[in-house]
């Protein structure tokens, strides 16, 4: 078993903006009373919470306000989970307990938890490597989630935009490091989660839009074809290149 140890996230500033450079222009602010995105300061500061556990996150959470903050927050908990449930199933228990306990530090406990929607975050906490466990802790984020206005594709991008920064970390010069190549691969999975999420909505605005950005998704997903990193994984070019098409597939939405 890979021991767990509590590791920096790494290169999201870079990923967001090579990300955005290749797409075109960036989201359109929108009204933050209603759940969306407003636009970002120059420089803004580190918001306060669990984005700072990890060091450029807050790139991801740059100009996110209000409902959309809260969205922000559940489905970055979330990817961890998603992340956590793959490994269990693979019968290493224990590094599914670590992941889960990495989210919940770096997400939930440095930020207020007003910003969660009411989570019940103690099935998150409690979860393990058992199946029920993470299933309950996927179920209470899911419960957390249903009431909150949110834009899915704008979601989706952010989580794309934060696999791809983590993945920064993974291919170093004399090793692969497997925590950050599953916590990538966690957001990955949170960031094809959300537009599935908002399938309803999103088709009913842009049928064939939607269907290229889950297909953009998916092979964005498929760059880590197993919990563990490979002898030779993809190399971070081709995650940041795979998480810019997915911003110009959902750029119809943004």
């Amino acid at each position: 078993m890979t021991s767990f140890k509590f590791k920096l996230w790494r290169g999201i500033g870079a990923a967001a903006v090579l990300a955005a450079a290749a797409c075109g222009p960036t989201e359109p602010a929108k009204d933050a009373n209603a759940g969306a995105e407003a636009p970002a300061p120059a420089a803004a500061p580190a918001p306060a919470g669990g984005e700072q556990g990890e060091a450029g996150a807050a790139s991801a959470y740059a100009g996110v306000r209000g409902a959309q903050l809260t969205a922000l927050r559940l489905q970055h908990l979330k990817g961890f989970v998603l992340i956590a449930q793959r490994v269990a199933q693979g019968g290493a228990g224990d590094e599914a307990a670590a992941l889960v306990g990495q989210g919940v530090l770096e997400v939930y406990d440095h930020a207020p938890a007003a910003e969660f929607a009411g989570l019940d975050i103690a099935p998150v906490r409690a979860a393990a490597g058992d199946a029920a466990q993470i299933d309950a802790a996927l179920a209470a984020i899911t419960a957390a989630s249903a009431p909150v206005e949110t834009d899915h594709a704008a979601l989706a991008a952010r989580m794309a935009d934060i696999a791809a920064g983590l993945y920064q970390g993974v291919v170093q010069p004399d090793f692969v490091d497997p925590i950050e190549y599953q916590h990538s691969l966690g957001a990955a999975l949170a960031a094809r989660d959300a537009l599935v999420a908002g399938e309803a909505g999103l088709k009913a605005k842009n049928a064939a839009a939607y269907d290229a950005a889950l297909a953009e998704l998916n092979r964005l997903v498929a760059l880590w074809p197993q919990t563990t990193p490979a002898a030779t994984p993809a190399g971070a070019r081709d995650v940041l290149a795979a998480a810019s098409r997915v911003r110009l597939a959902l750029y119809p939405f943004l």
